[in-house]
């Protein structure tokens, strides 16, 4: 297991009653750090889910109730891959 480190956190108590009371603020500041780490692409999506102690389908669970996307791709880079699969497809007929 890796290392751990112990942050202090001082936050109001109406925003900690706000997430749960004390045990639940912490994990649910836990939880915002690692989602915010992934989706600044700093960590992956299997590290974020790691590291939440979620398998990968778990991870893609609360990525769907949190209404954020897994597959975070512009449009452009959309059709550059829906251009990829039809080549891939094409050559296999």
């Amino acid at each position: 297991m890796a290392q751990t480190v112990t942050l202090a956190l001082e936050i109001p108590s109406d925003l900690a009653a706000l997430l749960g009371g004390r045990e639940q603020a912490t994990e649910v500041v836990k939880e915002h750090v690692i989602l915010g780490l992934y989706l600044e692409n700093r960590i992956s999506g299997g590290k974020a889910a790691e590291l939440l102690g979620l398998t990968r389908h778990g991870f893609l669970a609360l990525l769907t109730r949190k209404g954020l996307d897994y597959f975070r791709l512009t449009e452009d880079e959309w059709q550059q891959e829906a251009t990829a699969v039809k080549l891939w497809a094409d050559r296999r007929e």
